[in-house]
């Protein structure tokens, strides 16, 4: 299957990996952070903040770019303030595609990781406390170690969510081959064309794989680290 592909679908198959590998490595430590604090703490605007995370899910994912182009664009809000001061655009070029990935897989890991958190009995952390060891050093070594198979299980959700990302990604930049055309855009455009099919097939076939493969890793992951804990 791999051997017939074309120029042209490798490299939406090779953009994909590169948007979805920087949309989860990206976004990773910020998830961790907003699930740690989303489990633990209390707040004033906690429940906004969670909303906030969950909205992409709940709002249609071109609602979602357009928002993203209105924001960082070159005339949005943040957008023309990153281009003027530091020459960084991402409308209509793959590091948009990765924003856009990322925000839209961002709910997914933020979930898994919270679900990891709150699995984690509090009373392990207090222990820590009261024999004198800051609070960065209990995170790093009593609830980090302890919730490692949800940051891994939530990491990949969110690669796999960031490869199959569409809406929110053609609405912001748009469907350029070689710059911004990921594998669902590629497949969408191939469906548009007379005899365009069997390329299309193929990118499902890809498409389908390397989700299957990384919900596999996933649970595989997830499983070593839980039985390495449990026997450490």
């Amino acid at each position: 299957m791999l051997d017939a592909l074309s120029a042209d679908e490798w490299r939406a198959v090779e953009l994909s990996l590169r948007v979805s590998l920087w949309a989860t490595l990206v976004s990773l430590p910020l998830g961790i952070f907003v699930a740690y604090a989303l489990a633990r703490w209390s707040f004033w605007g906690r429940q906004i903040l969670n909303g906030l995370v969950h909205l992409p899910l709940i709002l249609p994912p071109v609602v979602t770019g357009y928002l993203l182009l209105l924001t960082f664009g070159r005339k949005g809000f943040v957008g023309q303030y990153l281009d003027q001061w530091f020459g960084i655009v991402f409308a209509f070029r793959w590091t948009g595609a990765a924003l856009a990935a990322s925000v839209m897989a961002f709910p997914l890991m933020v979930r898994a990781i919270r679900l990891a958190v709150e699995a984690v009995d509090p009373k392990l952390e207090e222990a820590a406390s009261t024999l004198g060891a800051p609070r960065l050093w209990v995170f790093a070594t009593v609830t980090l170690p302890l919730i490692l198979p949800g940051i891994i299980a939530g990491a990949i959700l969110a690669f796999a969510k960031a490869m199959g990302e569409f809406g929110a990604t053609i609405t912001f930049v748009s469907n350029i081959p070689g710059q911004t055309q990921t594998l669902p855009s590629a497949i969408y455009a191939f469906l548009q064309v007379p005899g365009g099919e069997p390329q299309a097939f193929r990118l499902v076939l890809v498409s389908i794989a390397v989700a299957m493969a990384a919900l596999l890793l996933s649970e595989w992951l997830s499983r070593a680290v839980a039985r390495r804990i449990a026997g450490g």
